[in-house]
Formats: structure tokens, sequence, C-alpha cells
């Protein structure tokens, strides 16, 4: 199947990123490579890439894409490593970073992957599929209080204790293993009249499988150690929960003082290390989501090191 992915607020990100034509800079979050290839329009010779992704599917999807470019490492490895990618590499600090949460077109398009509600596959959701664990795995095994726990929290599913007890049910007949048949209990266990009831399940499931919460929240202080003062991070984000959890680590970040307010006195010497450069959201243009609805729930935030 060929790697299709159409990177969302583009134009924008790459503006914010303030690229220096030397600079050392990270895609995090390489997919086919379209942030990459416009970060790499702007460098020099003398500038460097460096672009990470868990697919191996995208890298070489990406390799291909980013052919003519000869100043871009490629990194197959989940973004939570970079500490050591970078120690491997020899690079201390670096210029900037994009991190674009989610998953690609590819993997949504790709019945294989089991990531899509539309289209029948294997329960599957693995953006690594070298790891173990798998959403077959975590609805035929995990019992029903932990599976509503992941439901309510990762999907912010109101009926998930319902969802969870059908589960756990229906897999008494038969095992759980393909999109449609979680597709097909989840449906009958919610009364709505939305379009998609399932969507809310299938993001809680693909959270769990790839961590994809913690993950976000470790990197992001990882990475902000890494930026050389004045240089930014830009995060892209597709729902609430990623975009809670940037917004609040933003906030974190750019705060002196995090003790709490009934100290009289600071005890917790934090200092500020970032500043945020989008108080507000960066989302798509008209004009793109004309031309990408899936760039609809997309949204940018930036900070700077100071």
């Amino acid at each position: 199947m060929k790697f299709e992915h159409i990177p969302v607020i583009a134009t924008e990100t790459i503006e914010n990123l303030n690229i220096k034509s030397d600079g050392v800079y990270l895609d995090l979050t390489l997919g086919k490579g379209g942030h990459s290839k416009m970060i790499l329009e702007r460098l020099s010779d003398e500038g460097t890439l460096i672009a990470l992704d868990q697919d191996k599917e995208a890298i070489e999807a990406a390799k291909e894409n980013l052919k003519d470019f000869s100043n871009v490492i490629f990194i197959n490895s989940n973004f939570e490593k970079i500490d050591e990618v970078l120690r491997d590499l020899g690079f201390d600090y670096i210029d900037g970073a994009l991190m674009d949460i989610g998953v690609s077109s590819y993997q949504i398009d790709n019945a294989d992957r089991g990531f899509s509600y539309m289209k029948d596959g294997p329960l599957d959701m693995r953006m690594n599929q070298e790891n173990e664990l798998t959403a077959e795995i975590i609805v035929n095994e995990y019992s029903q209080d932990e599976l509503e726990k992941i439901f309510f929290e990762y999907g912010e599913e109101k009926f998930s204790k319902l969802i969870a007890k059908n589960i756990i049910k229906a897999r008494e007949d038969y095992r759980i293993d393909t999109t449609f048949k979680l597709k097909d209990i989840v449906t009958k266990s919610i009364k709505s009249n939305e379009a998609h009831p399932e969507k809310r399940v299938f993001q809680a499931l693909r959270i769990e499988v790839n961590r994809e919460l913690d993950v976000l929240k470790d990197t992001i202080d990882k990475v902000v150690d890494h930026l050389n003062k004045d240089e930014r991070l830009a995060i892209i984000t597709f729902h609430s929960l990623e975009d809670r959890i940037v917004k609040n680590k933003f906030k974190d970040l750019a705060t002196d003082c995090i003790c709490p307010p009934e100290f009289p006195v600071c005890v917790c010497n934090h200092k500020a290390k970032v500043k945020i450069i989008t108080r507000k959201p960066i989302t798509a243009s008209k004009k793109e989501l004309k031309e990408n609805s899936r760039a609809k729930p997309a949204k940018l935030r930036v900070c700077q090191r100071i």
C-alpha cells in the first residue's frame, strides 16, 4: 500500500520554528516526512535534521520522499528515547524540535494495522510492530475494571462500564480479534445517533497500546532540556487529552514557582525553562480544511527555551 500522509498546519509550524540554515533540528514523528521536507528545504549543507519514527514502514517511505537530501539522519526509535539518540549521535543541544502526535493517514487507511473503525482488519494498533502488546490482547485479556478505566480515561467514554461489560460477555463465546467485531459490540452498547460512537473506544485502545500520553509527558521535558537558548519546540496534537498535556506541561515549564498556593514561601526551587509563544493554539486555516479535512482537530502549541 502506498504511504500517503499530508502534514497538517505545516506552514505555521515551520514558520514558528524560526529555522536557522546551519542549525540542528529534530522531527520526532517523521511519518512520510512532510514536515521534515519543509525543514530540510530551509537548511544549508551545514544544517542537520534528525528524524525519528518508531514505524519502520514510515522510515522507508520517508527515505524515498527525502532522497534528494543528504543532511538527514533517520532513526527508527520511539521519541521517548531521545536522550540516548542524541548522545549516540554526539549532539548535546539542538536548535528546534517538532512533534506531530497521533496516527498517520497511512496507518489509519491501512486495514492491516487495525487503527481504523472504518475498515475491517486485525485488532492490532501498534505503531511499533515489534512491541508485544496489541489491542487484541487488551480487549481479550484485560479485566472488566481495566477496560472500563481505559475507555473512560483515554476515550472519555461515558458508556465505558457498559461497553466493558459487553466485551467481557462477548468474549465468552468468541475471540474479539478484528476491528469490526469490536465495533459491533461497541455500537450495540451505545444508544446514540452519532455517526461513529466507537471512535472513542478505538482512541482509548490506541493510546493504551502505544503508551502515548505517558510518553508525551516525559518527552516534552527531555526535548526542552536539549534546546539551545531561544530555540523552539512545536507540538501538534489531535485530541483534547494530548492538547491538555501539552498546555499544562508548557505552563509548568514557563512558571518559576509551582508550590501549592497555600505555601507561604517557595520551597520547590523550580525555575522557568521556557516562555510560551502560542497563548492560544494555532488551528488549521479554512483553506487547509477544504483541502484536508483530517486537519480539523489539529492544534499547534509552541514554546521557546529561555
